[in-house]
């Protein structure tokens, strides 16, 4: 059998794991396939996380520890739609509304706990 890339699954660093599993589940619609003491895997659909807390001294929320992940979707306005209710309870600048980029993609953002960005995006139609 030819080898084939099957899927990326990023690590996400968090300071409490336990506040990033209720975002990824509760926000976002994740459901958590595993969790151990400072790990967890979580899944939505085909696309996976891993977050991975770090230890208590390292501060994630200075501009050289941003992280990002860009996750493809179709029916990205309904996703949004679905999701808004619960998005819209989130503090001010943490989620960005679907937008279209001049690079072609329709995109709506938004940063977890640690700030780490979730971008979901689809190919505009044209």
């Amino acid at each position: 059998m030819e080898p084939r890339l099957t899927q990326i699954t990023p690590f996400v660093p968090c300071s409490s794991l336990q506040a990033q599993i209720s975002f990824y589940r509760d926000m976002l619609g994740f459901t958590v396939g595993f969790e151990a003491d400072n790990y967890a895997f979580l899944r939505c659909d085909s696309v996976a996380v891993r977050l991975v807390e770090v230890d208590a001294t390292i501060d994630l929320h200075t501009p050289e520890r941003e992280g990002s992940f860009y996750i493809d979707v179709t029916g990205l306005d309904t996703l949004y739609d679905r999701l808004r209710p619960k998005l819209e309870t989130l503090p001010s600048g943490r989620v960005r509304a679907p937008f279209d980029q001049e690079y072609g993609q329709r995109e709506f953002h938004v940063a977890d706990e640690d700030c780490t960005l979730v971008f979901y995006g689809e190919a505009v139609k044209s």
